[in-house]
């Protein structure tokens, strides 16, 4: 019985979370891979902390910006420091 009632709670969590992700189109994986290949050897980034990194910055852009993650989040740096975070940039 509480077996079920985790396994309930646990997919409840996973699918609101599932649902309320932005959904990435080919744009999107663009930047991203762009701020990847700019953050590689950055001191502290490994792969998947600038990988979560460059998805959080995307995430705070407006689908409208045309400039790059690199270059939006010289402008943005309570955004960058939120991001940094978020990852686990140490």
């Amino acid at each position: 019985m509480k077996f079920a009632i985790l396994a309930g709670a646990l997919a409840a969590c996973l699918i609101s979370t599932a649902s309320m992700a932005q959904q990435m189109n080919a744009d999107d994986v663009k930047w991203i891979n762009q701020c990847i290949r700019d953050n590689r050897g950055e001191a502290g980034g490994t792969p998947t902390v600038v990988r979560a990194y460059c998805i959080c910055m995307n995430e705070k852009m407006d689908s409208n910006e045309t400039r790059s993650i690199t270059q939006w989040e010289k402008s943005h740096p309570a955004a960058r420091k939120d991001c940094e975070a978020k990852a686990g940039w140490k």
